[in-house]
């Protein structure tokens, strides 16, 4: 017998025994205990997900699956669900992102470091915003997500961890303190932050952006993902790349690293004619709507571009090289600069 193959059909089944005893006695004779994780979602009535899982084994494979031989997260009963097709929702509410904390630490000061109430109309705007953010994927937001009562309740995590705060402080979390600490710090810079979250919701220009892969999150910013999302996008812009290219070409100078002088055509040959990398220049926080312009470029080498983005705060291009020149200098070495000529003046190769 083979664990885990159940069909749509076995899931069906298992709704509708559970559908004939009722919740309570379906868990009951199986076994099981109230999901606290994810719920299958079927016809608009809510079901356990681990439950009907392993009750589905049963007309599949002929045995139900005991409740110790399956977990219902993401990984396991609710992934089989999901494969088959059937809707699976969380039973709580995902943690707070930074890009949410900040919206709520914004909130926050505004309202002098004093906790809001759920029906603040201020509170119910946020809720609606946070509902609209394209951060948490659907499957795991409830009913509850990010509710006026959610908010509110954040809104006193922060306000108990504020150093003039006289109670005990509420359960937060080490990221609202971090974040608030952040605000705290850089009162203006932070809330010009919160604006342009808003205003990139509002806009619809924060909705439209990919998402980034997992593998890419190593990027470091006190803004948050919104915003660096949107400045990857700009970096990525193809017709924006070979236009800065081609007026650095245009000058007469070579395609090098601004930071370190890296030469990609000078190492790989005709292979690196034309390639470079374009790192946005202005800080996440003063990059608005505004259309970016080539002044707003920087032309660097992929090393560089991810020391760069490794953690805040970044470093220009010109903090970077100096900090490349400072290693060098121990061996006296000395990084070439962009002005002198290249190998060729080939035009830009696309992306």
């Amino acid at each position: 017998m083979r664990k885990g193959a159940i069909s749509q059909d076995g899931v069906l089944k298992a709704i509708a025994e559970y559908d004939e005893l009722g919740r309570d006695r379906f868990l009951s004779a199986y076994g099981y205990k109230p999901a606290t994780g994810y719920l299958l979602i079927h016809e608009d009535r809510t079901y356990d997900s681990k439950a009907i899982a392993g009750v589905a084994h049963k007309f599949d494979q002929g045995r139900a699956l005991r409740p110790d031989e399956l977990s219902g997260g993401r990984s396991h009963a609710a992934r089989w669900l999901a494969r088959l097709g059937f809707v699976i929702r969380s039973s709580r509410s995902p943690d707070w992102t930074r890009d949410e904390i900040i919206l709520a630490c914004d909130l926050a000061m505004t309202n002098g470091w004093k906790r809001l109430e759920f029906n603040d109309p201020r509170v119910i705007e946020l809720s609606a915003l946070l509902q609209s953010m394209p951060i948490h994927p659907e499957e795991l937001r409830n009913e509850l997500f990010r509710n006026p009562n959610g908010v509110a309740r954040k809104t006193v995590d922060i306000t108990s961890r504020h150093p003039d705060y006289q109670g005990k402080p509420t359960n937060g979390n080490a990221l609202d303190v971090e974040v608030m600490n952040d605000f705290l710090a850089r009162p203006a810079e932070m809330a010009e932050v919160a604006q342009l979250i808003r205003r990139g919701l509002t806009t619809g220009e924060l909705q439209d952006l990919p998402a980034e892969a997992e593998e890419e999150d190593d990027y470091s910013a006190p803004e948050g993902r919104l915003l660096i999302r949107r400045h990857k996008s700009r970096e990525r812009d193809k017709g924006l790349r070979k236009r800065k290219i081609d007026a650095v070409l245009r000058q007469g100078r070579r395609l090098a690293c601004e930071a370190c002088g890296f030469d990609f055509e000078a190492t790989y040959g005709p292979r690196g004619a034309g390639y470079i990398e374009c790192h946005h220049v202005v800080p996440l926080h003063e990059a608005g709507e505004g259309r970016t312009k080539l002044s707003d470029l920087a032309l660097i080498c992929a090393n560089c571009h991810r020391m760069i983005h490794r953690r805040a705060p970044w470093p220009t291009p010109g903090e970077l090289r100096n900090l490349i020149q400072e290693t060098l200098n121990r061996g006296e070495t000395r990084i070439p600069s962009q002005q002198e000529p290249g190998p060729s003046r080939r035009t830009a190769s696309s992306l």
